[in-house]
């Protein structure tokens, strides 16, 4: 998969949906610096956006990640138009990530990267979590929108309320295999 160079400007392949592979680690390392740095910066600053990316889009956890089953990618024509990963935060099931390429947003790839992580989970699973910043106002929206319901804030260490953690929920209904 590649994310150099500009996106087609025409359709010429939908979009598909699948588990990402190790091929796949260097990818989407270049996405996380190619879109979540400028997306994020605005909302909550260059340093904290830069520190995203360098804690949570290296080789190391991404290769983990993918390499434990716990990633899904979007992509068309070769291309990486998305990235969505979940993990762990006790019992619980979380998704982490959830992003799609700026010139893709509001086309049907975020729901469709999170019921490819929700029909990963285990049977037994009723409950599925997400967090986000909470300066991140399009990710809250995006998430009311998809049923999850605000759990709690976690405020951040720094006092910036812009970096305060969001915690949402919701139910995990009967699931095909």
């Amino acid at each position: 998969l590649s994310t150099i160079g500009p996106m087609p400007t025409q359709r010429s392949a939908d979009p598909i949906v699948r588990e990402a592979r190790p091929d796949d680690v260097a990818a989407i390392c270049r996405f996380g610096q190619t879109q979540v740095r400028p997306y994020y910066a605005p909302l909550i600053g260059e340093e904290a956006a830069e520190a995203q990316v360098r804690d949570w889009w290296n080789p190391e956890r991404i290769g983990a990640a993918v390499a434990d089953g716990l990633v899904v990618v979007a992509e068309a024509d070769g291309r990486l138009l998305g990235v969505a990963q979940r993990g762990r935060n006790g019992a619980d099931h979380v998704v982490y990530k959830l992003y799609v390429h700026s010139e893709h947003r509001g086309r049907g790839l975020g729901p469709r990267l999170l019921a490819a992580l929700t029909r990963q989970l285990p049977p037994d699973v009723d409950r599925l979590y997400i967090e986000h910043f909470a300066a991140n106002d399009r990710a809250a929206a995006f998430y009311e929108r998809e049923g999850f319901t605000i759990e709690r804030v976690q405020p951040s260490r720094t006092g910036d309320p812009g970096l305060g953690i969001v915690w949402r929920s919701r139910p995990i209904g009967p699931r095909n295999a």
